[in-house]
């Protein structure tokens, strides 16, 4: 096995042509580069300089092997770069994984904020309900998740990031139902539009009615919390949204939050990544903002 700081020596060497002007640009001395090449080539069993008066000559192996050699330290040094540009989060990846209204609503503005600081890091974002986000996450397809909370599993580290407020919001057909507290049996006798079956907060409301002994059948079920709030505003019945996701809509009037005599129970969002998972250096600078922050 060859000694890889032959390689260098003798690369430096077939750039210079001579010995002395090698032994100083590797800071050693001169007996030292011509004793390491001269082991080189009894290893090679090859002559790879000739020597002469004023340097040295490359042979024609010597050239041929500076070809490979030239290539060799070049995808070291490319190596190294990019190394370094991974330390200084000048490069890199993160895949998260978070539903769509997560992502717009609660995720977006702190990506933006990481993005604009680390331009160079490439973001992959992958949506998908809480229990389809869980599963890509034990099973290492993403780095991190966003999830409707609770979710109780041994092999995930989970930071609460934020707490949500639930309502039911309505538009202008039905706001003479907010000028009094509705109870849970009246709210079940509207007609519904709730997200579909199998998301984390179709379950928490089928639970909130089920805890009172009501079954619901939502009139129109959708994907989105945006066409939730469209066709709540355009009079098709009273949805289920996060009270933060609707600001702006709830401000303006044009939807219309009813008051309920038992109010909704608060849900968590948790921030989570897989306990066993050695995170890249971007994805742990990612993690490491989003477990800081006080939302």
């Amino acid at each position: 096995m060859i000694n890889l700081e032959w390689y260098r020596i003798f690369l430096v060497t077939a750039r210079y042509l001579n010995l002395t002007k090698a032994a100083k640009e590797l800071h050693i001395t001169q007996p030292s580069v011509s004793y390491a090449i001269k082991q080189m080539e009894a290893a090679l069993g090859l002559k790879l300089f000739y020597r002469q008066s004023k340097g040295v000559e490359l042979t024609e192996e010597g050239r041929a092997l500076l070809h490979y050699v030239e290539q060799s330290f070049g995808l070291l040094d490319s190596a190294q770069k990019h190394l370094e540009n991974l330390k200084q989060l000048n490069e890199g990846e993160i895949r998260i994984g978070a539903s769509d209204s997560l992502i717009k609503h609660l995720l977006l503005p702190h990506l933006n904020t990481f993005h604009q600081n680390h331009p160079g890091i490439r973001i992959q974002l992958s949506h998908g309900k809480t229990p389809d986000i869980t599963q890509r996450l034990k099973n290492g397809g993403i780095d991190c998740a966003v999830l409707h909370m609770p979710v109780d599993d041994p092999q995930l580290d989970i930071h609460v990031l934020a707490v949500l407020e639930d309502c039911f919001v309505v538009g202008k057909a039905f706001q003479e139902l907010s000028k009094h507290p509705l109870t849970v049996k009246e709210i079940s006798e509207l007609p519904l539009i709730l997200l579909s079956q199998g998301s984390s907060t179709r379950i928490f409301v089928e639970q909130w009615f089920a805890v009172k002994g009501l079954t619901v059948q939502p009139d129109i079920e959708l994907g989105s919390i945006d066409l939730l709030a469209e066709f709540a505003r355009l009079g098709y019945g009273a949805a289920l949204i996060s009270r933060s996701f609707v600001q702006e809509e709830l401000r303006s009037g044009d939807l219309i939050e009813l008051k309920l005599t038992e109010p909704l129970p608060p849900r968590s969002i948790g921030f989570a990544v897989r306990k066993d998972m050695h995170l890249s250096t971007a994805a742990e600078s990612f993690v490491r903002m989003l477990r800081n922050l006080q939302l």
